[in-house]
């Protein structure tokens, strides 16, 4: 077994158990595979260990692994754009990956909906909410997020799944799911208002069992399968 297929065994493990504890069935939450920076050889390692996700931040770095992997037994592979969009790559995104995680503005969106190619599936988006209110981070405040959800779904070519967010880093659990409860309870919120999401991208390798306590649905982990980035 390599490492990279033990640690994805130990990363499942957390993820039973958070499920467990959570009394949640551990198929209500996906494993991405956060692999940006490493080669593709490492995502092949983790394809071989049956992950199946896998998120990258870096488009031109992106579209080369997706590119090189791209064979009879890896078209089961899906492509999960994660990181911040830049409007000059906004049309790769719209070509190679499946979804993407991070708009937080109109004019992104509109230019993917605007790209995505005729012959493929509506690319599954989820608006970045910034739940920390950190000037450093990208995202939509909680209370803006209901006016560009409803402008993503009246685009063609997108299907707004959900919400994603990325809160400051603490090791404390009780502000973990606190932060990650204002995502939770914004999607509940959204629903009510007549949006069907049922998506939420939060939790990454350090904070995965207080995101799946408070309901997400992705979990995007880097560093705990492919180890501290070079």
């Amino acid at each position: 077994m390599t490492s990279i297929a033990a640690n994805l065994q130990a990363v499942r493990a957390r993820i039973f158990a958070a499920c467990a504890a959570a009394a949640r069935a551990p198929e209500t939450v996906s494993l991405l595979a956060v692999s940006k920076t490493w080669p593709a050889s490492a995502v092949s390692d983790a394809a071989a260990a049956q992950q199946r996700m896998f998120g990258e931040n870096y488009v031109q770095e992106a579209v080369a692994k997706i590119a090189a992997l791209t064979t009879q037994e890896n078209q089961e592979l899906e492509w999960h754009f994660i990181g911040p969009l830049q409007n000059n790559k906004t049309k790769l995104v719209a070509e190679n990956f499946a979804w993407v995680h991070s708009i937080d503005n109109l004019k992104a969106a509109q230019r993917l909906a605007q790209q995505r190619p005729a012959g493929l599936p509506a690319l599954n988006v989820c608006v970045q909410v910034n739940v920390s209110d950190e000037a450093t981070k990208g995202g939509v405040s909680p209370m803006t997020t209901l006016k560009l959800a409803r402008e993503i779904c009246l685009l063609p070519n997108l299907h707004l799944r959900g919400l994603m967010t990325i809160p400051a880093a603490t090791t404390d659990v009780a502000t973990q799911r606190q932060q990650f409860s204002i995502l939770r309870e914004l999607k509940e919120n959204l629903n009510r208002d007549g949006l069907n999401l049922d998506t939420l991208s939060m939790g990454m390798s350090h904070d995965l069992e207080a995101a799946i306590l408070e309901g997400a649905t992705i979990v995007r982990v880097g560093t705990a399968i492919f180890g501290e980035r070079h």
